[in-house]
């Protein structure tokens, strides 16, 4: 059986390929793009771009039943991010034919006020549920994913999701859940660089850069002269 390691390695450096080829992945650190919160920043990441080609859809789909295989977690329901977690989560459960479910972000202001979908009036019941995510950056909505499983009556000690930016503050917060829940993607921010300089997508000099605005992502962009945007 393969190594997690020997996974990501495999898998990381295709979805990179497929990431800058579909604009899914943007690097630009001379003209930063401003971010929702306002914050300049030198990477855009849209994996919703994914869905557009099956056989990325497919290589996923594939790198996470690898990855499961690897960690060797048991799986009694896959549930999925609303909304960008809910194909891949999707393809997962069908692929290994298991109970699919899904999470929104807070719960309903109508109905029965349900936040997850797909499990019955008793929740989980004692579930082991995996926990699909598109993204992880600071981990907030991931966390929030989680203890809404739990509060469902879940158990959810495993988060797979498609690319990660590496920051510390998703370890910290990540870290901190009691009882633990960890975290692994298929692409790492170290091989998307690697990868991008590699492919010629960006030069050394922008590597330098980017590994730079990863230890202070928030703070980066005001040292760099792109002073954050405030909505007024």
């Amino acid at each position: 059986m393969k190594r997690l390691e020997e996974i990501t390695e495999y898998y990381g450096p295709l979805l990179a390929k497929g990431a800058f080829e579909l604009g899914a992945i943007k690097l630009s650190p001379a003209a930063p793009f401003t971010w929702a919160s306002g914050y300049r920043m030198p990477i855009y990441n849209d994996n919703r771009m994914f869905l557009s080609q099956p056989k990325y859809r497919a290589l996923i789909r594939d790198a996470f039943a690898d990855m499961i295989s690897a960690i060797g977690c048991r799986i009694d329901n896959i549930a999925g991010t609303a909304t960008a977690g809910i194909p891949h989560a999707t393809s997962l459960a069908d692929m290994l034919y298991k109970p699919l479910s899904y999470v929104r972000s807070s719960s309903k202001d109508h109905g029965l006020g349900h936040q997850i979908e797909g499990i019955g009036k008793d929740g989980y019941s004692g579930q082991d549920v995996l926990l699909i995510e598109d993204l992880i950056s600071t981990g907030s909505s991931s966390l929030k994913a989680v203890e809404a499983i739990r509060a469902a009556g879940g158990s959810c000690s495993v988060c797979l999701a498609i690319f990660t930016y590496g920051l510390k503050a998703a370890e910290d917060a990540f870290a901190a859940l009691d009882p633990e829940c960890r975290f692994h993607t298929i692409l790492s921010y170290q091989t998307m660089i690697q990868t991008a300089c590699d492919t010629g997508y960006i030069s050394s000099e922008d590597a330098d850069i980017l590994h730079e605005w990863r230890e202070d992502p928030f703070g980066w962009g005001e040292k760099r002269g792109f002073p954050r945007e405030v909505k007024a």
